[in-house]
């Protein structure tokens, strides 16, 4: 199981930093054993430093909510993978809803970034979902297989813990809206599926699947508990410590 936040444009450097001690402190508090939980944040580029040093001796792993397709160069404003290891990054969020709505990126975009992401020992957490049009057209589960055959095209897998996808329904984030768990796992099965076409059946057992669209503690453990959701990309409620180590110790018991 692998929780991870992702806080998008949301805190401040003092807000983060307490924000990360504080969910260190809640996850050692609490009595769950998370033995089998792996849990991440992510927040914003100008946070990284701050928070990694939060996170310091916790089991807490530190992850990015973007990564430049290229080594380096001149791309003002862009982080390269390199940057983000070389101030303890595992994870970087790649091709989520928001960053191809908001900045037209591409599938094309997307594999270069994974590509780049994986040449550094990042590893991607790779978002795929369709919008409310594409499901009531019925277009949900090509959509998703499109996405994954874009990002992953010509990735090497060499293991499971290479790499993350993270399913995310557009028309359930942000609005209060959830997949239904069956809804989930029924998706969460197509991308299993599509994998194992990919990377053999063995590998594609174990990568992990994270739910992410409106998680929330209310609703993890019924989400968590269906058989290919293995954890979750947290959006609002990762803002609070409280509430993402409750869906931490959901994970615990799925």
């Amino acid at each position: 199981m692998l929780i991870a936040g992702n806080w998008k444009m949301n805190t401040d450097v003092p807000a983060g930093r307490a924000l990360a001690r504080n969910v260190a402190a809640g996850l050692d508090r609490s009595d769950a054993d998370f033995s089998e939980v792996d849990v991440a944040v992510c927040p914003p580029f100008t946070h990284l430093q701050a928070v990694g040093e939060a996170l310091d001796g916790s089991s807490v792993a530190l992850g990015a909510q973007d990564v430049h397709a290229e080594e380096e160069g001149a791309y003002t404003s862009d982080i390269s993978a390199s940057m983000l290891t070389s101030i303890g990054c595992t994870y970087a969020i790649v091709g989520h809803s928001e960053r191809r709505q908001y900045y037209d990126e591409s599938d094309a975009e997307v594999n270069a970034k994974v590509v780049q992401a994986r040449a550094h020992g990042l590893v991607p957490i790779v978002c795929v979902g369709e919008t409310l049009e594409h499901r009531r057209s019925g277009d949900a589960e090509s959509v998703v297989r499109s996405q994954l055959e874009g990002a992953l095209d010509g990735v090497d897998v060499p293991r499971a813990d290479a790499l993350v996808v993270a399913y995310e329904p557009v028309w359930a984030i942000g609005t209060g809206e959830s997949a239904t768990p069956t809804q989930a796992q029924d998706m969460h099965a197509v991308v299993r599926s599509d994998l194992a076409g990919r990377y053999g059946e063995d590998l594609a057992a174990e990568v992990a699947l994270l739910y992410g669209g409106s998680m929330k503690p209310h609703n993890a453990a019924e989400l968590l508990g269906q058989p290919d959701v293995d954890g979750g990309l947290i959006g609002s409620a990762s803002l609070k410590a409280e509430s993402f180590v409750a869906i931490a110790e959901h994970a615990t018991e799925a």
